[in-house]
């Protein structure tokens, strides 16, 4: 029987536990206990709504639970305490100011859509998850979530949106401090099965069933630089590309814009 939705208020964290499944779906014969968790870090933009799609649909094949994650700028609502503080739109150019009120009222309505995209997502599905809420630093909030056994599911596009082309301060921290697996994912371009590119044929051993059965096979490939594998993806429209944390921080000092010219979902591991 699924538990009834539960909601807990503990300091700036708040908790919202949507159902939990007593059974494993019809058709497995019992857990897969590959994953601890799924966590999809969202803003209500359509890339990490994208993010989150990809984040359902793997929590659901590989029967773990969900965890959608909103944190609530804290560094955002302290610049908006400065009178001088305005915002531009990012359309019509038009400039406005920018006060804790109407910032607070525009998390307040960010929050409602992403209530509504997490309950969309799941619709239909025997899933246990959750959204936590939170207010603080956006890349320590989420970092003090994730744990080892866990995958973030970051979405790719909006990365590089938010900040221009190069990865913003959050997003690299992100990337490259979390203690578990990260996955990018490209909403820019739909996602087909094809093989899972690595850097040194080494790197194999260390890729999880779980990782292997999203894609077809693994693919070495005879690259080190930023440059030449941009050069070779830059036509790629299947399959995906690993990169272990040392080579990702590597290949960022050559090119900043390595994620945003990658048409491929990417999967960052320790």
């Amino acid at each position: 029987m699924a538990r009834r939705a539960t909601r807990r208020t503990t300091g700036t964290r708040r908790c919202v536990t949507m159902t939990k499944p007593d059974t494993p779906p019809p058709g497995n014969d019992g857990p897969i206990l590959e994953i601890a968790r799924v966590l999809a870090l969202l803003d209500a933009s359509r890339h990490s709504l994208a993010a989150l799609s990809a984040a359902v649909d793997l929590a659901s094949n590989r029967q773990a639970e969900l965890v959608a994650v909103y944190v609530e700028d804290l560094d955002l609502l302290s610049c908006a305490a400065f009178p001088f503080t305005c915002e531009i739109g990012a359309q019509s150019g038009i400039t406005r100011p920018l006060t804790v009120d109407t910032l607070e009222a525009s998390i307040a309505r960010q929050l409602q859509r992403v209530n509504q995209a997490l309950a969309l997502a799941v619709a239909g599905r025997d899933l246990q998850h959750r959204l936590e809420v939170s207010r603080g630093p956006v890349a320590g909030e989420a970092l003090a979530k994730a744990g080892p056994d866990d995958v973030l599911v970051l979405g790719k596009a909006g990365m590089t949106e938010r900040w221009g082309t190069r990865l913003g301060s959050t997003s690299r921290r992100l990337i490259l401090e979390a203690p578990c697996t990260v996955l990018l994912w490209d909403e820019r371009h739909p996602f087909k099965r094809g093989p899972l590119r690595l850097l040194n044929q080494g790197g194999a051993e260390a890729v999880p069933n779980w990782l292997s059965a999203l894609f077809d096979g693994l693919s070495p490939l005879p690259i080190r630089h930023a440059r030449d594998l941009e050069n070779h993806l830059s036509h790629a429209d299947a399959g995906g590309l690993l990169l272990h944390r040392t080579e990702l921080e590597q290949l960022l000092d050559e090119d900043p814009e390595l994620l945003a010219n990658v048409p491929l979902p990417i999967v960052v591991v320790a």
